[in-house]
């Protein structure tokens, strides 16, 4: 069992705590390595929240008259604050979830590389962009964009850092404030990054924390929103466009799958059989992009089976604040409850466990086996529900076309992944399948550690992008200006008759398109 003999810093929370807008009434939150209270986290109500947005407007005018140049520096001083100072908030991290140490330190480099890629390129994407005009020379056309006001963010429990701040960040650099709602379970890692900033020379008030349940908080949340960012389940994130419908705002929103992974015949099994391991259980499997379903061709199925299997076999679970944990803990006992119902149901309908299938209450309260099924069918739950676990299915596929059928045989679309010796038969096979990213001999990572380009779901699994340009310019409005010159308009001149003015521009249009002019 790894070490856990460092607590956090009681003066440390007692501080970034007042970050939140609350009158002062608090709820406990639980450490998920023990079951014990981590701490008092204070509760908005609805006039909390309005004050929040008060609060939020009266510092965004301000903060958007800034040049964007000088609205960067404290991201770019984020980058190495952060990662000077990751022990502690590693520390930070594990303790209100329970996720490992190595899974921690992911989300603290998701934060300092996606801020920094903002940081970088943000002049360039915000900066007015010249627009081809109606009429070469006569007519100049621009692009400029505008920050949308005060924006909602509301981040889940199983990534509060990386799934937070990166969607904070953007909107922020955009020269919008921002009303945050983080998961009550995992504020600390927020009010830390906030604390940070601020000390790196962020206005204040321009991040709010509110901090309560959605039946408390949640209509003055929407109500104040002039766009909201929401990263959660399929269910809340209807929810959540409905509302915004209502009042005519945009809203992004990065919601479950259901993921597939492909084995094709000429991976490496070896290679492919630890890469699921990665993919499969990384943060016990409470990752949206994280694979539930592993489809292996037939001709190699048995022995890609016997290298998985003995590999989850072998890996190391349990507490700690040191790096040899391969996995930690589910959050919360709503999720054991979750996991361990798929499990049972899967069982009693015929499955067959082949490895875990487990509650470990000896390492923790809300610990799991990781666990491999086999023989999985359409009447359970486990089949086509995200489970949100450390729970795999395995199913054996003939070709390819088979293969891209099952792996798109769900209401989901959010992350793929495919393993095969041929890179080229991969990114063909991956064109195919119905999800926002396609890895190749990799579960995650690769695409969505590629913040130049935009991650997010088809079908169920959302609406709009993180990352790349789409992930900052949604927090903007867009607004064309356009000047004409007075010699040439879109009346006739120069007393000529509309007929004439007609025959005119028809064969002024024509010799614009055989000179590529339009």
């Amino acid at each position: 069992m790894g070490a856990m003999n460092r607590t956090l810093d009681a003066a440390m929370v007692d501080r970034i705590l007042t970050h939140v807008s609350s009158e002062g009434k608090t709820r406990e939150i639980l450490a998920p390595f023990t079951g014990e209270v981590l701490a008092e986290v204070p509760i908005s109500t609805p006039e909390d929240v309005r004050a929040a947005y008060a609060r939020a407007r009266q510092a965004q005018e301000a903060w958007a008259a800034l040049p964007v140049r000088e609205r960067i520096r404290p991201f770019l001083r984020l980058h190495d604050a952060m990662l000077d100072r990751r022990r502690e908030l590693l520390d930070v991290v594990q303790w209100e979830t329970g996720k490992a140490r190595r899974h921690a330190y992911e989300e603290l480099a998701d934060v300092v590389g996606c801020t920094l890629y903002y940081a970088r390129r943000a002049s360039g994407l915000l900066e007015p962009q010249r627009r081809q005009g109606i009429f070469p020379i006569a007519t100049r056309t621009t692009e400029l964009r505008h920050p949308k006001g005060t924006v909602a963010v509301i981040s889940p429990w199983n990534y509060p850092l990386a799934l937070g701040v990166t969607d904070v960040v953007p909107a922020l650099i955009a020269g919008n404030a921002v009303v945050h709602k983080p998961d009550t379970q995992t504020p600390l890692s927020t009010l830390w990054t906030i604390d940070l900033l601020v000390e790196l020379g962020m206005p204040r008030d321009i991040w709010q924390v509110v901090l309560g349940d959605p039946e408390d908080i949640g209509d003055p949340l929407m109500d104040g929103a002039d766009y909201v960012a929401f990263t959660g389940s399929t269910r809340g994130g209807r929810r959540i466009a409905e509302e915004a419908a209502k009042r005519l705002i945009g809203c992004s929103l990065e919601l479950g799958g259901k993921n597939p992974m492909i084995v094709l015949d000429d991976a490496d099994l070896d290679v492919a059989a630890q890469g699921a391991i990665r993919a499969c259980f990384t943060n016990a499997g409470q990752l949206c992009i994280s694979i539930e379903r592993l489809y292996v061709h037939e001709a190699v199925a048995g022995a890609f089976r016997d290298k998985f299997v003995r590999a989850v076999q072998n890996m190391k679970i349990g507490p700690g604040l040191d790096w040899d944990p391969q996995m930690g803990s589910l959050t919360s006992q709503r999720q054991l409850d979750g996991v361990a119902a798929h499990v049972e149901d899967a069982v009693a309908k015929g499955a067959t466990v082949l490895t875990g299938g487990r509650p470990r209450p000896d390492l923790g309260p809300f610990f799991y086996e990781p666990t491999v099924l086999d023989g999985v069918g359409e009447d359970m739950a486990v089949c086509r529900d995200e489970t949100f676990g450390p729970v795999v299915s395995l199913y054996r596929f003939r070709d390819e076309d088979e293969a891209v059928r099952a792996a798109n045989d769900t209401a989901y679309g959010l992350n793929a992944s495919i393993w095969t010796g041929d890179v080229a038969r991969g990114r063909r096979l991956a064109a195919r399948i119905k999800a926002g990213t396609v890895n190749i001999n990799e579960g995650y990572g690769s695409a969505y550690a590629s913040y130049d380009a935009p991650m997010g779901g088809m079908k169920s699994s959302g609406l709009g992008r993180r990352h790349g340009t789409e992930g900052l310019l949604k927090y903007t409005e867009v607004q064309t200006v356009a000047s004409q010159a007075t010699w040439l308009g879109f009346e006739p001149i120069l007393g000529m008759t509309y007929d004439r003015y007609a025959d005119t521009l028809a064969g002024l249009l024509k010799t614009m398109k055989r000179l590529h002019l339009k």
